[in-house]
């Protein structure tokens, strides 16, 4: 994100979140004051409700002792009690409870035993009456009764002859919402039977109202709006059932707040835009310098070079500002001759290093310097970058600095290495990583110094690398460490000619030396100018130790393996 644009912010986004948050807060406000208000206004229809309930039952009651005082009802439930298997002595009391449900215009008369046993009753059907299944029907002597799908509201009343209790009538109407001015659902343990609430399927309401257990006051989600739930507490229901009025909270606020956006955002507009052009002006004046600053400083971190600010009045009228910048010039121009030092005495000391090697031994001169040549040569032809190039040229000039720790005894050795000898001899890459690895500015050549003798398939030192497991940089400088080593004169042979090891690494290619690399280099043997092609030189007052015939093996080992490179 620009300077510019962050500045902008800070100094916008402030306020405009404090307006944003400020008709939240009364969105809120509104939305609560609402809340209380539905609150108030479910529980007076709840006590509207039991109060027209009661009065209900009042006139039931005395509805029902009417219905119990009927002769014939009470002269077909004795024929009944004395004959309780007669099915004729039934059939004559579901008669009677049919006629009196007709004439009523009640859903449901059940004739009870004193003991509460079903006796017959009758229940209403799709408009019909039918005779009621007794064994599967235990109703409660009031509240409700839920059979098959129908929900009723039940009452009961006793059937007296004198002194003597005949037994109970139970009376049943179907249950409906009629009575309720707001949605609502009537629930047995949990399971929603009814429902009110329009457009709402039964299961959605049973899940919604699922996170309602235990608590007597709940908001719930339906339909993409949100509703306040309120048990119906006043009035029993019977063992298990419950009445949940619900009134829609969004419906209830959604005018009002509808108002209050409207004016918010009238307001806030006008708020807003004045805010936004003091907030530019003001903005402006501080970022144009800064960001003037902030480019100088991105264009240093991708080039590298440390800029130098103009410290004028006129350009950067704020004194902070001009203060920063000549700061930034000063810290400038010391880490710049800093950086110069350091790199001078950096140049020196891996100069000093690779001539420290090669002085232990006149006929390895000048071996690091040619192998680094041979190495970028190599590097240029395959477009490496300048990075990598630098990283191959310094690395090749340090691949043997591990031969400082190996005794002067072996390295100048006239014979033939022993086993003893050799395995001093490939110590030496392991030696001259820990030997580098402690200077943080050598990270970068420690992959040379240590694998440069790792062989393509696998069976060099000291890992036993293999392939394009090898770093590419090392792969390079091992070609042309061989390639010096065989050119070179040593106390146990003389060298060989530019062809002849040419042809030594092109037969190696593959198992030794990657065979990439190989034909790359050749191209560079075959096009470089003898002039400009560096050569080996070696004194010639020592005696040359020839390999003998017998030991003549194939050309890996006998040129490569025999090689102290």
């Amino acid at each position: 994100m620009r300077f510019a644009t962050r500045a902008f912010l800070w100094c916008f986004g402030p306020f405009a979140l404090l307006m944003l948050g400020s008709f939240w807060d009364v969105q809120k406000l509104v939305q609560l004051t609402v809340r209380d208000a539905i609150r108030n206004s479910l529980r007076q229809t709840h006590q509207s409700i039991a109060l027209m309930r009661s009065k209900s039952e009042i006139q039931n009651s005395r509805f029902l002792r009417i219905l119990g005082e009927n002769a014939a009802l009470k002269a077909g439930l004795q024929l009944l009690l004395a004959e309780p298997k007669d099915p004729d002595a039934r059939l004559t009391v579901e008669e009677q409870l049919r006629e009196l449900s007709e004439t009523l215009g009640v859903d449901f008369l059940l004739a009870s035993s004193p003991e509460g046993e079903p006796l017959a009753g009758v229940m209403r059907i799709a408009d019909k009456l039918v005779a009621m299944d007794i064994a599967r029907n235990q109703p409660p002597q009031r509240g409700f009764l839920t059979v098959e799908t129908q929900t009723y509201q039940i009452a009961s009343t006793p059937i007296d002859q004198a002194d003597e209790n005949l037994g109970l009538l139970t009376l049943g109407e179907r249950f409906d919402f009629s009575q309720f001015s707001t949605p609502a659902v009537l629930i047995r343990n949990g399971k929603v039977l009814k429902s009110s609430v329009p457009g709402i399927p039964l299961a959605d309401v049973e899940s919604a109202l699922g996170s309602c257990k235990g608590q007597i006051e709940c908001e719930i989600r339906l339909g993409g709006e949100s509703y306040l739930s309120l048990p119906l507490e006043s009035i029993y229901f019977g063992d298990g059932y419950m009445i949940r009025s619900l009134q829609s909270l969004d419906s209830a606020s959604r005018s009002l707040l509808k108002i209050l956006q409207n004016v918010f955002l009238v307001t806030g507009i006008g708020t807003l835009f004045a805010t936004l052009i003091l907030t530019v002006l003001c903005s402006r004046s501080i970022v144009k310098p800064i960001a003037g600053v902030v480019s100088k400083l991105r264009e240093a971190e991708r080039t590298g070079l440390l800029p130098e600010f103009q410290s004028n009045p006129k350009l950067t009228p704020i004194q902070e500002i001009r203060e920063l910048t000549e700061g930034f010039n000063r810290a400038g121009h010391a880490i710049r001759q800093g950086r110069e030092h350091l790199h001078s005495a950096y140049v020196e000391f891996v100069g000093s290093l690779a001539s420290a090697l090669d002085a232990r031994d006149p006929y390895t001169a000048g071996h690091s310097s040619r192998v680094s040549d041979y190495s970028c040569a190599i590097a240029r032809i395959m477009n490496l970058p300048d990075e990598s190039l630098e990283e191959i040229r310094i690395g090749a000039l340090l691949h043997d600095i591990g031969k400082i720790g190996i005794m002067d005894s072996v390295l100048q050795k006239p014979d033939r290495l022993t086993n003893d000898d050799w395995a001093l001899i490939r110590q030496h890459p392991t030696i001259g990583r820990r030997i580098l690895e402690g200077v943080g500015g050598f990270q970068p050549y420690l992959p040379i110094v240590e694998l440069h003798h790792e062989n393509w398939d696998g069976t060099g030192y000291p890992v036993g690398l293999r392939a394009e497991a090898v770093p590419l940089a090392a792969r390079i400088v091992h070609v042309a460490d061989a390639f010096d080593a065989m050119t070179t004169s040593r106390p146990y042979r003389r060298a060989m000619s530019r062809e002849e090891a040419l042809r030594i690494l092109q037969q190696n290619a593959g198992t030794q030396f990657d065979p990439a690399i190989v034909p790359v280099f050749a191209k560079f043997v075959a096009a470089d100018e003898p002039a400009q092609f560096p050569r080996p030189v070696w004194p010639q007052s020592r005696p040359v130790y020839i390999l003998p015939a017998a030991a003549a093996a194939p050309a890996r080992s006998q040129h490569l393996e025999n090689q102290r490179v």
